[in-house]
């Protein structure tokens, strides 16, 4: 299908929609010819580019911030909530970690031209799996101005061209950031075009990037669950799915006091707005009186809203009655739900019915109840005696992340460098023919 078909009949922006049509398709193209030079780049040429866009983006973080205040004044005056605010919000220091994280992927190793593996076959045939660039990766996501940086880092990194749709919400934000982006690519000879956004198209532009198969190699959704699920029933281009995260941690019989305090609490307070935050806490049955009053005391003093099951309230009065659905969302705020569990095979149950297969966490001295947790518990990351904001491509090692896939396929977890290529085989010969 064509992204003239697809967008035939839209108006977009108010602008007549055959020019529109004609401008999506003319940004997706230019987004195939610049994945085609890049292919061409050495490792050292997407370094000097990756170094550019560290450079500039840390040289206009007054711009970045004034742009961003402006999204921010926007989003207020809207409602939104103030975990989405926490995430659209652009500080010098977050800037500065921007920056640095750009400057940590180039120190990775380049993916590309890697060899997975290989062989010479009998007949003198050798044959070899690469490492090779997707091409075109779109993203669609929202409120997250940080995500065009990592993203964008990231694909030059693995030789990909980028189109961007960032979100209303975050506009002004996305616009600045990928003009800084591209004047730096231009800087050191570098295809602007290889990073785009699309922003200007609204919801219709996020139609077309799903639409664009062809052109578009793989879509990346980061966001709301309600976000994530209409790109992956919508699009005609494949999807590397996110989730939404509904993270567990589960105290075992035999948690330490003062390890499931700091860790429960570093898991919900340290930043609740984000994916791999604390939302369900499970405590076995035999711990709870020992554990629940220290560990929830520690939360309440924070600010944390609780809600929580009749066993925990005995324990624990102050919280709040759990609702029907506590269990089943994210809160991506100060808000908490705990609830009593008989053992691990209950925390085991209770998880495989509500986890979004994010991040899960045992705090355990039992190296045998440890070792079933990890088996048995099937989401992208499982921890033991580990706060669950460690998930994270940065923490990991990665320089930053993509985003946190949460299905099955080449990609699992955070996504860094490797998840943003494919293979080819290569083969040399010299004459072979088929008998």
């Amino acid at each position: 299908m064509s992204i003239a078909r697809v967008c035939r009949g839209y108006t977009l922006n108010m602008v007549d929609s055959a020019v529109v049509e004609h401008t999506i398709t003319e940004k997706f193209e230019a987004a195939c010819a610049a994945s085609r030079t890049l292919t061409t780049l050495t490792t050292v040429q997407k370094n000097a580019a990756l170094a550019a866009i560290a450079r500039d983006v840390e040289a206009n973080a007054e711009r970045i911030i004034a742009a961003n205040a402006l999204d921010l004044e926007r989003g207020k005056s809207s409602g939104m909530a103030e975990g989405l605010q926490d995430r659209l919000r652009l500080t010098h220091t977050r800037i500065e970690q921007l920056s640095a994280a750009v400057l940590d992927i180039i120190e990775l190793a380049d993916p590309v031209g890697t060899v997975v593996r290989g062989s010479v076959l009998p007949n003198g045939l050798s044959v070899s799996q690469v490492r090779v660039p997707f091409g075109v990766i779109g993203a669609i996501y929202e409120a997250r101005p940080n995500v065009t940086i990592d993203i964008a880092a990231l694909a030059l990194k693995s030789g990909n061209a980028v189109v961007l749709r960032g979100g209303s919400a975050a506009e002004d934000s996305n616009r600045v950031l990928v003009d800084i982006i591209q004047t730096a690519l231009q800087s050191v000879g570098v295809e602007p075009t290889a990073v785009q956004t699309i922003d200007e198209f609204g919801r219709e532009g996020a139609k077309a990037l799903m639409q664009a198969r062809g052109f578009v190699d793989v879509l990346i959704p980061r966001g709301s669950a309600q976000l994530i699920q209409t790109v992956v029933q919508e699009s005609t281009v494949p999807v590397i799915e996110t989730g939404a995260g509904i993270v567990h941690v589960f105290l075992d019989e035999s948690a330490d006091k003062s390890t499931a305090i700091e860790i429960v609490h570093n898991a919900k307070v340290q930043r609740p707005s984000v994916c791999n935050a604390l939302e369900t806490l499970l405590v076995h049955e035999a711990a709870a009186e020992r554990l629940i009053p220290s560990v929830l005391a520690r939360l309440a003093s924070a600010g944390v809203t609780i809600h929580a099951d009749e066993r925990t309230r005995e324990l624990f009065p102050e919280a709040q009655v759990a609702g029907d659905d506590a269990w089943s969302i994210e809160h991506l705020s100060l808000d908490i739900a705990v609830r009593v569990v008989a053992d691990l095979d209950a925390a085991i149950d209770h998880i495989t019915t509500y986890s979004t297969k994010h991040t899960e966490s045992i705090i355990t001295n039992d190296l045998a109840n440890a070792d079933r947790f990890l088996a048995e518990v099937d989401s992208a990351v499982v921890m033991v005696n580990a706060s669950t904001r460690f998930t994270d491509g940065a923490e990991f090692g990665f320089g930053a992340e993509v985003g946190i896939s949460t299905q099955k396929l080449h990609a699992r977890g955070p996504m860094g460098l490797p998840e943003l290529t494919s293979t080819k085989w290569v083969v040399r010969g010299s004459g072979q023919v088929r008998g």
